[in-house]
């Protein structure tokens, strides 16, 4: 059984597109950008907070040359979105629509009380935003 040390987990995502991913996080949903630190074996992770979980947006260098598949959560294994527990869920998505970004769910209630939608980053990763009420 895990001792955790802290309430929350870091989640890496990989990336060619470092730009237009780390404007994403910081810009249309507004994680907190930290200072950005050398990627293993070369490139850069760029940290955005969330809470007291981190995103780590990772650029190897060389960068890689497999893609995850995209799209809707049943066409393939392995991680395929994850949540972000929101108050302003509205003001959340029509900032990311303001911002030319993909709202692949709109705001939807999916059982009373809880509404969700789900905005696509740059790369095609799946982030859900859930407000409870």
């Amino acid at each position: 059984m895990l001792a955790l040390a802290k309430d929350s987990i870091d989640l890496g995502v990989v990336t060619t597109n470092p730009d237009d991913m780390v404007r994403f996080y910081r810009d249309d949903l507004g994680l907190v950008e930290e200072p950005s630190t050398p990627f293993p074996g070369g490139g850069t992770m760029y940290r955005l907070r969330c809470g007291t979980s981190l995103i780590k947006v990772s650029a190897p260098d060389p960068a890689p040359t497999v893609e995850a598949a995209p799209g809707p959560i049943p066409r393939a294994t392995g991680l395929r979105y994850w949540t972000i527990s929101v108050t302003n869920l509205k003001d959340v998505v029509a900032a990311c629509e303001g911002n030319g970004r993909n709202v692949v769910v709109p705001p939807t209630e999916i059982r009373p009380g809880i509404t969700i939608a789900i905005v696509e980053d740059p790369d095609g990763n799946w982030v859900e935003l859930l407000q409870t009420s």
